[in-house]
Order: structure tokens, then C-alpha cells, then sequence
């Protein structure tokens, strides 16, 4: 399995810095036109000059009816930024189905009118090459592609399938594969950044979405962008939007380092949004992206190099996660759980914390303290209360061990009661089952906590426990943060309860984080702004 380590410089993307700012990259992004009419495309256009593209792929085969001449006098001359033109066949993934010599032919005619760039697949390149006789207007480029569906190929493989691209004459190679593994991407990236040529490297999927946003930093030459989210002309493109704002792409190069929040599922994540807003505010040289990993320990071998500098971990990986660290916080080896790793920049040894507990049970105690009466020598309103867990992950026992710590009486409740038991166990407390839970009431004004990802998008209509056992409980606390109003917390608040968002326990955690992430204090009130517009 190849593995980036220590790969640092990209070849074709400089990035220097200049009066304390770093400069912008030179890798493009394109905006995908794949509308069904020439006047849908040429609106498409507009809105892609607007959005801060640099250029604009026509995807000839999406449209519905088209009249070559006309059209691509059409479609190249009405368009306000330089033109890609794709005319993809069927057999690599396109929608054209028709007369091989047509297709090709039209491609030719692309070039003459104008296009700036033609993408040809390997298998035609030498024929269409031939066609022209190696002759290409000023300033055109030709872009050759192999495109595969199935997974990504060895570094070796991916070696020699560069050597032909480069053979046939293109002047940009283009390489998309398939991201089996999220490891998968480390390929394209060594491919990319050693390459000697002008290439486009990128890997399909969810788990591929890393290689169209570090591309800068390994010498990319361009990434696509698409104008609306799920508007895709391959799997796994992220919006224009996302690129420019989200990840603030025009300035990620060689020596961004590179954060991110392991999970599955993890799209849903709002942590990007939160530290790479925050790292835009204070000119901190870092990106957070979202990283789909079915295994922490290949994941974490795979991306060694330093530039991997720090990742937040979420569900199902939280316990996962501490057996891959050298050395572990004493409080999250305790937990058995961590949720956050940094990756030390001298020698690379890897290091765990365990955040949650603080800024859920923070914030519990914030809930309890406007609704209950407790004993001024107690040092916390959870003191003797009979605090119950539902879950027994990471989170889960985070928020177990951090109730203890502040006198509560815990309860686990777990779909299967052995591993309720095991960590009910470690803590001192007591389990139950899942389906116990719904005529579990001993005592009233009892704190309620949900650790699992039941009640998360999309399946926002589930909750863990019936409604009519939720007038037992004082508070509920819900770790799931989307939607901010889960199903659990609305049906709380209808029975009398408190109720604290998961947002709260998320805010909570990420201070500490961000603070090991850039040795920097965290800015508490840019991250309630920035949440608060999502």
C-alpha cells in the first residue's frame, strides 16, 4: 500500500508567502456543463463566470439534440470563460452512444473553432491525434484520459498508465479512478506529485473527495466544481462553493497541513465548516476536510507524512482510534476512547485526547443549573443525579465517565446489553437494554443522554426512546447535532424537559481541539458566529 510520507512540494502549484499571506495557487477549477440544451448551457456558463470559475468542461454527450457546426459556434462563442469540450462516450462512463468516426470528428471541430481544451480518451488518442496530424492551433491543449470505475491501480500501474497517456501526445494527462478506500486517494496523490507533466489526478466517490481538494497542494492542474450540489458529471464533485468558501481552495499548496474529521458517515459533519472558517480568520495556512474511513489504523498508516497534521474522530472510530496512538491522554485511555489525534511534527508519533465529555457535561450543567434546586456544597448539579446513557461508544462512555466524575449515579442503556454491562462496568454504574429503556422511570427529574447516531440525517424521523416515558427526565441532552432540533430533543420539550443540543457538546469540544490543532487560543465567539448560520 503506498503511503504519503513527508510529501511536501507540489510540482506545478508554487505557493509562497507574501506579506504574511500565502499566495494564490495556480490550479484551475472547472465548472461541468451538463444540461440538456445548448441555451441551458449557455445560462450555465454565465452562473459559472459568476461563481469564480477559471473554466468551463461542455459536456457535448448530455445534449438531448445537437447540430455540431451551429451548436459549438454556439456553445464556444457564447461562453465567458475558456472551454473544455467532452464529448464522452458511453464505454468510459458517458452518455453518447452513437458512430465512433462522428464523435471524433466533432472534437476535431471543437478544436478549430476555438475550444481552449478537447479531453480524448486513451483508447481513440492515437486515431484522433493522426486525424489532425499533431496540428493544434496556438494555445490549444490537448487533454488525454483514462477513466476507471471499478478502483484505483497500484503506484506502479498508475506509473505506466501515465507513460502511455504521455505517449500519445497529450498535453495534459488526466487520471480518475475509483476510491475503493479512502487510502486509495494516496496513490493519485503520489502519482501527481512527482509527475513531469501538466496532469489531472483525481479518484471518484465519496471517499475520493480528498483528491479534488488537495490537488493544489500536489500540483493539480485543475479540479471540477459543480454549480449545485448533486449536479455531478462524475461521482463525488463538490460544489464550486464548497471549493471556494468552504475550503478555501485558492490558497491550499505545498505546505498546507492537512486536518480532518474521520467518521462513517461523516458527510453530514459540520466540523469543516467550523475550523476552516476559523482558520481563514486568523491567515492560519490549514484545511478540514471530511474523511470517509471504513479503517483508522490503514487510514493513519497511509497518511503518515507531518503535513497530516491532526484529526477530530467521530462515530463508529472513537475507540477504534486509541489502539493506533503511541501514547494516549490519560483521561481518554481511562474513557477507552478518543476523539481527537494529532500527529506529532518532529517525529510523527501519534497522540489521543478525548474532548466530548467536557463540552457535553459543560453544557448539561448549564441546562440544570436554571432548573434546579442542589446542594450549594456540591461542586456540580449532577451530583447524586441518576444520569442515563444511552449508547456505549466512545461518546457514549465519554459522557459516563465525565457524569461520574461529577457525582451522578450512571445508567447505560444499549441495544445489546453485554456491551451496556461492559462499560457500565468500567464506570461503576448500572445497564440496561435499549428496549428496557421505554418503561425505565425509578425516580423523576432523571438526565437523559443520547450518544448514538439515531435521530441523524436523514433518518431524522427516529428517536431512541418513546415519548411517553420523556416526562421522567429533568433534561435531555442529544449528542446528534444534525438536525440542530432532533426528533428526541422536540418530543423532550413537549413532555416538560430541558433540552440541550448535541451543537452545544460539538462547540464545547472543538475548542480544545482547534487549540492542539494550531497552538492557537481558540476564537470561542467566531465559532458561535459562524454555527450560527447553519
Amino acid at each position: 500500500m503506498a503511503a504519503i510520507s513527508n510529501v511536501t512540494a507540489a510540482a506545478t502549484s508554487p505557493v509562497m508567502e507574501q506579506s504574511g499571506r500565502v499566495s494564490r495557487n495556480s490550479t484551475l477549477i472547472c465548472v461541468p456543463t451538463i444540461a440538456g440544451s445548448v441555451d441551458e448551457m449557455l445560462v450555465d456558463m454565465q452562473k459559472a463566470k459568476l461563481s469564480g470559475a477559471d473554466l468551463v468542461e461542455i459536456r457535448l454527450d448530455c445534449l438531448k439534440s445537437f447540430s455540431p457546426r451551429q451548436d459549438l459556434d454556439s456553445l464556444i462563442g457564447g461562453c465567458p470563460l475558456p472551454t473544455l469540450l467532452t464529448y464522452r462516450p458511453k464505454w468510459e462512463g458517458g452518455q453518447y452512444d452513437g458512430d465512433e468516426t462522428t464523435r471524433l470528428e466533432t472534437l476535431r471541430l471543437a478544436m478549430d473553432l476555438g475550444a481552449d481544451y478537447v479531453d480524448v480518451e486513451l483508447q481513440v488518442a492515437h486515431e484522433f491525434n493522426n486525424s489532425i496530424q499533431g496540428k493544434k492551433p496556438d494555445g490549444f491543449k490537448l487533454i488525454v484520459s483514462s477513466h476507471n470505475y471499478q478502483n484505483t491501480p497500484s503506484v506502479e500501474d498508475l506509473g505506466n498508465l501515465v507513460a502511455q497517456i504521455q505517449a500519445t501526445g497529450a498535453d495534459i494527462v488526466k487520471i480518475a479512478t475509483t476510491a475503493v478506500d479512502i487510502s486509495d486517494v494516496a496513490r493519485i496523490f503520489q502519482i501527481t506529485v512527482h509527475s513531469q507533466v501538466p496532469i489531472i489526478g483525481l479518484v471518484m466517490g465519496e471517499r475520493g473527495l480528498i483528491s479534488r481538494v488537495l490537488c493544489p497542494k500536489f500540483g493539480g492542474y485543475l479540479t471540477f466544481g459543480t454549480l449545485e450540489a448533486g449536479v455531478v458529471s462524475a461521482p463525488g464533485q463538490p460544489t464550486i462553493k464548497d471549493l471556494l468558501d468552504l475550503y478555501n481552495f485558492r490558497f491550499i499548496g505545498p505546505d498546507t497541513k492537512v486536518f480532518g474529521i474521520i467518521g462513517k458517515p461523516v458527510g453530514h459533519s459540520k466540523s469543516p465548516i467550523l475550523y476552516n472558517g476559523a482558520f481563514k480568520s486568523v491567515g492560519f495556512n490549514g484545511v478540514y476536510v471530511h474523511l470517509l474511513v471504513d479503517d483508522v489504523p490503514s487510514f493513519l498508516q497511509t497518511y503518515s507524512s507531518t503535513d497530516f497534521a491532526g484529526f477530530s474522530v467521530t462515530i463508529p472510530h472513537k475507540e477504534a482510534s486509541v489502539r493506533c496512538c503511541d501514547a494516549v491522554d490519560p483521561i481518554a485511555k481511562e474513557i477507552g476512547a478518543v476523539n481527537c489525534v494529532i500527529r506529532n511534527p518532529s517525529d510523527g508519533k501519534i497522540h489521543g485526547y478525548n474532548s466530548d465529555y467536557v463540552g457535553a457535561i459543560s453544557s448539561i450543567e448549564n441546562g440544570l443549573r436554571g432548573l434546579v434546586n442542589f446542594d450549594n456544597g456540591a461542586d456540580s448539579p449532577l451530583a447524586n443525579k441518576l444520569f442515563v446513557v444511552i449508547g456505549a461508544g466512545g461518546a457514549g462512555k465519554a459522557l459516563a465517565y465525565g457524569a461520574k466524575a461529577k457525582g451522578a449515579r450512571i445508567v447505560i442503556a444499549n441495544r445489546t446489553y453485554e456491551r451496556a454491562k461492559e462499560v457500565a462496568d468500567i464506570v461503576g454504574g448500572h445497564a440496561i437494554s435499549l428496549a428496557e429503556l421505554d418503561n425505565f422511570c425509578p425516580e423523576n427529574g432523571m438526565v437523559l443522554a443520547n450518544t448514538t447516531s439515531i435521530g441523524m440525517q436523514p433518518k431524522v424521523d427516529e428517536t431512541p426512546i418513546s415519548k411517553d416515558v420523556l416526562g421522567c427526565y429533568a433534561l435531555v441532552f442529544d449528542a446528534v447535532y444534525t438536525p440542530k432540533i432532533t426528533r428526541l430533543l422536540r418530543e423532550a420539550e413537549e413532555a416538560g424537559a430541558k433540552t440541550v443540543s448535541g451543537l452545544e457538546m460539538f462547540i464545547g469540544q472543538a475548542y480544545e481541539q482547534y487549540e492542539r490543532f494550531t497552538g492557537l487560543p481558540a476564537p470561542k465567539e467566531l465559532f458561535r458566529q459562524i454555527l450560527s448560520k447553519y
